[in-house]
């Protein structure tokens, strides 16, 4: 993936004013006389010559013009001058202490940036010089530009080492030195550029391994280190950079496992880990990465089965794992992608029915080419699917069984459970039976207690007489108040009338009844006391 990170300028230009309409018609190496004469009474402000189809040698005289802010020589034919191996145009626009952005690129000025490159204006923001054809190494003298926020020299043939005082640039923002041949470069520079947002350093020759404190970089937005030579497993912390949105590592030497941890990039949009060396499984995590919309894992060793939970990526738009070791079949769920435009499962070990519905609908046979045992419709170029019928009926018989065998299982622990319990409960309540005599013996009172207590039966304290006997007050030796209710003997029934009376009152509890406390019975008495 390339960053594009030209600035683009709102500013009029000064091919706006019709006094440089005849000015944008001549040839460049006239530039200096036209600068030469008027020079004396216009300081340019802004000089933009982007796209203008011009030539020629860019002249040192430029330099002139010390109240220039922008420079924009863009998308031109300029060259510089060819006796000095050295761009010597940029020495002389050290005397333009306003400039704050140069853009130079798409010019085939083929030459080396000059160590006096560190001496421009130290308002510069803005050094652009992309496709310019610039070798040699980028001068030391570049740490001097503090207030720089984009650098791209990118699409150029620099080489060697990035220099020592590049972490002096606090301020940049976007750095991209893609497609050069930098090699002897340590990644550890990155991270003290706390504000990095972009960097691509693609498309070089750059050893070593990621370094964990790019983890630090939480404003990093975007990261490109592909093309390059990188080995070993990358840091768990660059997962936990939860605000990526691009993360490019093609075509590098990195081994080692995809993490769980890949989750935790929610923001990223673009995923490319191809051409590299990675082994284990894809992780089941990568259902949660709402926001991926391009994932690319071909040629590595990856292992085991597509998750199932892929077809939760609902803006998934390009899927390639293709040339790993991937077995198993591919997830059902991936029909609900109604986003999924590209996938490329070829040359794994992938089995089973290829779905039909859903984005399925639009792939092609080269989708699935070089797999162990796929089958569907015959417009993937794979046998039907026979089996599958007997498949799905040996899956449903498999799970009948399952839950017959679940089933009798429930049953037979509901039943053991059962007689467990029942047998405890019997058990407790034999033992309440063994204690009851203990706990629940009915009050005895004697016939002389009662006697004594009802005062003899004498009539002062009789409280009512009825159709089986009289109910007189009593008071016992502890100082209850009780109701005894003596039955009429010499009335017939008065036998059936006491066991009834005395079965009914067992068996009922209410808050209006009174309660029974004792009884008195034998052959010529019978009372019940309340």
């Amino acid at each position: 993936m390339e960053f594009n990170f030209l600035a683009t300028f709102h500013q009029h230009s000064v091919m706006d004013f019709p006094i440089w309409k005849h000015f944008t018609s001549t040839i460049i190496p006239f530039l200096e006389l036209y600068l030469t004469q008027f020079q004396i009474v216009l300081n340019f402000v802004l000089l933009n010559f982007l796209s203008t189809n011009s030539w020629g040698q860019i002249p040192s005289s430029l330099g002139d013009l010390r109240l220039l802010e922008l420079l924009n020589l863009g998308f031109n034919y300029f060259t510089s001058d060819s006796s000095s191996a050295e761009l010597s145009f940029i020495t002389s626009l050290t005397n333009c202490k306003s400039l704050t952005r140069l853009a130079l690129s798409n010019n085939p000025i083929n030459g080396m940036l000059p160590y006096s490159i560190g001496n421009l204006s130290t308002s510069l923001q803005l050094l652009e010089a992309r496709d310019c054809k610039i070798k040699g190494t980028i001068p030391d003298g570049i740490g001097n530009l503090s207030s720089l926020i984009i650098l791209s020299l990118t699409n150029n043939e620099l080489s060697g080492h990035l220099p020592a005082r590049i972490k002096d640039l606090q301020k940049l923002q976007e750095m991209d030195l893609g497609n050069n041949k930098l090699s002897k470069v340590s990644l550890h520079f990155l991270c003290a550029l706390h504000r990095l947002g972009a960097v691509n350093l693609g498309e070089n020759k750059i050893l070593g391994s990621i370094p964990k404190c790019l983890g630090n970089l939480t404003s990093l937005r975007y990261l490109n280190l592909s093309y390059n030579r990188l080995t070993s497993t990358p840091p768990v912390e660059i997962w936990n950079l939860k605000d990526l949105v691009g993360l490019d590592l093609y075509s590098n030497l990195l081994s080692g496992s995809l993490p769980d941890e890949i989750k935790n990039m929610r923001m990223a949009s673009w995923i490319d880990l191809s051409i590299n060396q990675f082994s284990g499984g894809i992780p089941n995590t990568l259902g949660e990465m709402q926001n991926l919309k391009f994932l690319f894992l071909q040629n590595n060793r990856l292992q085991g089965s597509i998750p199932e939970s892929i077809g939760k990526m609902l803006s998934l738009d390009t899927l390639d794992p293709s040339h790993n070791f991937l077995s198993g079949s591919i997830p059902m769920s991936m029909e609900n992608l109604q986003c999924l435009t590209y996938l490329n499962v070829s040359f794994n070990n992938l089995s089973g029915e290829i779905p039909s519905k859903g984005p399925f609908a639009n792939f092609t046979v080269e989708s699935f080419t070089s797999n162990g045992a796929l089958c569907g419709v015959q417009r993937f170029h794979v046998p039907p699917c026979p089996s599958i019928s007997a498949h799905r009926l040996r899956t449903k018989k498999v799970h009948r069984m399952m839950y017959i065998l679940l089933g009798v299982i429930l049953t037979v622990g509901a039943l053991s459970f059962g007689y467990v319990y029942l047998r405890y409960r019997r058990k407790d309540e034999l033992s309440s039976r063994a204690n009851l005599p203990l706990v629940a013996m009915p009050e005895r009172i004697s016939y002389f207690e009662l006697l004594k207590a009802a005062n003899g039966y004498n009539e002062s304290n009789l409280l009512g007489t009825g159709s089986f006997g009289s109910v007189y007050r009593g008071v016992l030796e502890d100082g209850r108040v009780v109701a005894v209710k003596v039955f009429n003997l010499q009335i017939q029934g008065e036998f059936k009338s006491f066991d009834v009376e005395c079965e009914v009152l067992r068996n009922f509890r209410h808050r209006n009844l009174t309660k029974v406390i004792s009884s008195c019975s034998n052959p010529e008495f019978k009372a019940l006391v309340l």
